[in-house]
């Protein structure tokens, strides 16, 4: 056994530490969520990629997560057959709820992208994050900026800059105004937290966008995707 599967298998072996209880050990299923959970997903879904490649299908896959592009529904409704069968014969079974067939007209979807057959670069096509993919950094943000968020401005923008770099590293490859709305969004979050603390109710209008500008942010050291977009390209 090389020394990388010998690791993974002490790694999968090593037993859990249940709450009340001693080390309970693990005959089965692995960590969820865990940073080597890609490592272990390419590994143990390998013979899959190599099988639906066999059988013609262009699949797309990032750790558990994959998408399956085909020509039409017919071939679509064979190649999810094909991956349930296969994953039944590894003793695994579907996400109840996420396998599904989606028709994109002119494009494509990945697990975090969706490309266009035309773009605004050199002619191959734009990419911009998936829906869920924009949703998720918000959920992200929304729980770091609540309206009665404590703290000040300057350490709160502090905080949620390592969630923005983290985001934009993976999705600097998309088009600027795929970037945009999030951080209009960002500030407007924030726009609401100082809203909060003069005793105003309701949302934020156009007071607060005039008292406190995209400038302001700015100055304040708030991370922008399209500034550092730009930034990347000229780069």
């Amino acid at each position: 056994m090389g020394k990388v599967m010998k690791l993974l298998s002490d790694y999968l072996e090593a037993g859990v530490l249940e709450t009340g209880k001693d080390w309970q050990p693990t005959e089965q299923g692995t960590p969820q969520g865990s940073v080597i959970s890609p490592l272990l997903s390419k590994h143990y879904l390998n013979p899959l990629d190599h099988q639906m490649a066999r059988k013609g299908y262009e699949m797309i896959r990032y750790a558990d997560d994959f998408v399956v592009c085909c020509r039409t529904a017919a071939e679509a409704q064979q190649a999810l057959a094909e991956v349930a069968a296969w994953t039944a014969a590894a003793g695994l079974r579907l996400h109840p709820v996420k396998p599904g067939l989606c028709r994109r007209q002119g494009r494509r979807a990945s697990p975090s992208w969706v490309i266009t057959s035309k773009g605004y670069q050199d002619g191959q096509g734009a990419k911009y994050p998936r829906a869920k993919s924009r949703q998720k950094l918000r959920d992200t943000l929304r729980q770091k900026l609540p309206r009665g968020r404590s703290g000040s401005i300057p350490d709160i923008i502090r905080e949620i800059n390592a969630t923005l770099k983290g985001w934009f590293g993976y999705f600097k490859y998309s088009r600027p105004s795929a970037l945009r709305d999030n951080d209009q969004w960002t500030r407007d979050r924030i726009r609401q937290i100082i809203r909060r603390r003069q005793k105003r109710r309701g949302m934020v209008r156009g007071r607060e966008r005039i008292e406190y500008p995209n400038r302001w942010f700015e100055m304040q050291g708030l991370f922008s995707l399209v500034k550092a977009h730009a930034q990347w390209i000229q780069s």
